[in-house]
């Protein structure tokens, strides 16, 4: 292997470097498909149509509470080829009626078991076993405020209506908005 290709094959991790992602906090993340195929719906009038596919997603973020009991969810939206939603991890489990395990599942490893179950329900759908749904990565910004939290929620909801002018809308690929 040349130098090159090990440069162009070394992805460089976009996480904190000596970060716990196992903490309380919360968590903003972007999920997009694998080579941003446009595979959850449509946008009709600023309004995202879920398709199948879409209601897959919806439904497996959802069930993540039920898979990882230290999970919050927030709001989230599924846009036609990526996803965007708020994770809060806590530390007590069931409204604070319990202490959490000592050991939380990070949220690297939520993402994880997200793309994994809802790539595995979307494959068996579509008759396609095995083929990536998801991009290898993710985009994930830890909430540090109120403030920002609350920007952050309503980044995400006003997603849909910004469609046309999104950079992962397939029209807009290649382009720049200088």
């Amino acid at each position: 292997i040349t130098t090159s290709n090990l440069d162009l094959h070394h992805r460089r991790s976009i996480r904190l470097r000596d970060y716990d992602y196992a903490q309380a906090g919360a968590y903003f993340v972007t999920i997009c498909t694998y080579r941003r195929v446009c595979l959850f719906g449509d946008m009709v009038n600023s309004c995202m149509q879920l398709n199948d596919y879409g209601q897959i997603v919806t439904a497996h973020w959802d069930d993540l509470v039920n898979h990882y009991p230290h999970v919050e969810l927030d709001v989230f939206v599924v846009m036609p080829n990526h996803v965007h939603g708020i994770i809060a991890l806590t530390d007590n489990v069931g409204a604070g009626l319990k202490p959490a395990p000592t050991k939380h599942h990070g949220l690297p490893e939520i993402v994880r078991g997200f793309k994994t179950f809802s790539s595995r329900r979307i494959n068996h759908l579509r008759k396609t076993p095995g083929q990536p749904v998801w991009q290898r990565n993710y985009y994930e910004h830890i909430i540090r405020s109120e403030d920002e939290l609350d920007r952050i929620r309503q980044y995400i909801l006003d997603n849909p209506a910004k469609w046309p002018e999104d950079v992962e809308n397939p029209i807009n690929i290649g382009t720049s908005s200088l």
